[in-house]
């Protein structure tokens, strides 16, 4: 009968201390991979003449987006049908990096699948 208590008062301390530890870090890592999207996003708003807040704001962003690369603004709505949306973001990619004088396969690669990697190199100061 005395083991049932020895059971029920186990110290997880170590663990809980590891698992505060590691979310901490990878909330540190995704915030610095959306602060250097972000900038990346800035500089192109800007190379293409629109306000680079507007990188910032949520739906305006991608209708800022349709406009630079040529696109009908209700495209928008397109973003919200699920497997639409991944059709459509590969074809604005690759209508972005055509509007900055880059290939079909810069847009897919670097824009579309590697964001922080792309809008970084798509807009050189």
């Amino acid at each position: 009968m005395t083991m049932i208590p020895a059971l029920l008062l186990q110290d997880d301390s170590g663990a809980t201390i590891a698992a505060v530890l590691g979310g901490t870090m990878m909330l540190i890592v995704w915030l610095v991979f959306l602060l250097v999207l972000i900038i990346g996003l800035w500089k192109v708003f800007e190379k293409a003449g629109q306000p680079g807040w507007a990188c910032i704001v949520p739906i305006y962003n991608i209708y800022i987006l349709m406009k630079i690369v040529g696109k009908p603004g209700w495209w928008v709505v397109l973003y919200f049908i699920p497997f639409v949306n991944f059709v459509i973001g590969i074809i604005v990619a690759i209508s972005l990096a055509k509007a900055f004088g880059r290939s079909a396969a810069f847009g897919v690669f670097l824009l579309f699948f590697l964001s922080i990697i792309g809008y970084q190199a798509d807009a050189p100061a």
